[in-house]
């Protein structure tokens, strides 16, 4: 064997290592238990983001995911399951997020070791991605099953990944270049978008009362969305997110001009897509925030400081929100 292949397996190797040790370590952190055992859901969100990043090597990286999915489906000699699938799997748009961004920066690390073309590359991933499947059935679950999650968690994950993106471009093109409006503003409203959206979401489909938590945990979640978006994109970690914010017995101050200027392009893209579910747009929403802030806070001479741009768009989360909650 030569040093070339022997390379490509260590890689092949070490991504499928890493995989399992990503999905065990998240599967601890989400579930708070001490088992060793791996959470297939979990590894399956994982390579469901190895996935994604793949497809992102090539010129069309949505049509590049179809293509990579039609071909696991020839691999495995089967179909996708197509009944409905147990309650128990919960279609949480943070955890997916969280998990499959994992998995992106695994494919974005093996690709530096990779010693041949990105073509070489994903035949790599399909293999890998077929045998993993097919071993999963001596544990019991069937291929089909464990192949329609895969596809469930990948489609996300782009959907997710394109609408950061297209609201971000959108807005630079539209409402700044055009209607004159500064990145804050931009950062401000996709923030806004982002807390209405969960707050419409709890009251209206979870159906919680007003006088429960105002802040339940799926708030920390989105918040934690749009935070991880933004240091991943270069903007300093730090504690100094909720700096300076208004106390709890302020007037509440939402962005709603910039939350209704912002809208038309939101609803447009979630109906094109489509993401019909509030959870997955308030997702989308504070990953395009994260994503924004980092355009304006990152690099030499950024338009807005770190240490104003952070609590700028805690602020408009929390204060939108809370708004909502309220019932404006």
């Amino acid at each position: 064997m030569s040093i070339t292949n022997v390379a490509k397996v260590e890689v092949a190797h070490l991504l499928h290592a890493n995989l399992a040790k990503l999905a065990n370590v998240s599967a601890e952190q989400q579930d708070e238990s001490l088992s060793t055992e791996v959470d297939i859901r979990v590894m399956l969100q994982v390579m469901a983001g190895i996935l994604t990043e793949t497809a992102f090597f090539f010129e069309n990286p949505d049509e590049t995911l179809q293509v990579s999915l039609n071909k696991i489906s020839l691999m495995l000699e089967c179909d996708p399951f197509e009944g409905d699938l147990p309650e128990w799997i919960d279609f949480q748009p943070h955890l997916i997020d969280t998990n499959t961004e994992r998995g992106r920066e695994l494919a974005r690390l093996a690709i530096e070791d990779w010693s041949d073309c990105e073509f070489a590359f994903h035949d790599m991933l399909m293999t890998l991605v077929h045998h993993m499947l097919i071993s999963w059935e001596d544990d019991g679950i069937p291929r089909c099953e464990a192949f329609r999650l895969l596809i469930e968690y990948a489609t996300r994950c782009m959907s997710y990944e394109l609408a950061a993106q297209e609201l971000c471009d959108v807005l630079i093109e539209k409402k700044i270049a055009r209607d004159g409006w500064t990145l804050g503003d931009c950062l401000g409203g996709l923030a806004g978008a982002a807390g209405w959206r969960l707050a419409k979401y709890n009251l209206i489909q979870k159906k919680r009362e007003k006088e429960s938590v105002p802040f339940p945990t799926e708030f920390d979640e989105l918040v934690y969305v749009m935070t991880k978006e933004a240091t991943r994109m270069g903007v300093p970690a730090g504690s100094d997110w909720r700096f300076g914010l208004p106390a709890n017995d302020c007037p509440l101050n939402p962005p709603l001009e910039l939350l209704n200027g912002i809208e038309p392009y939101a609803l447009l893209f979630f109906s094109t897509i489509p993401m019909p579910d509030l959870r997955e747009q308030a997702v989308a929403c504070a990953k395009a925030a994260g994503r924004m802030l980092a355009v304006a806070a990152v690099g030499d001479e950024p338009e807005i400081a770190p240490v104003i741009a952070k609590p700028l768009a805690m602020a408009a989360i929390t204060e939108t929100y809370k708004t909502f909650w309220r019932g404006f």
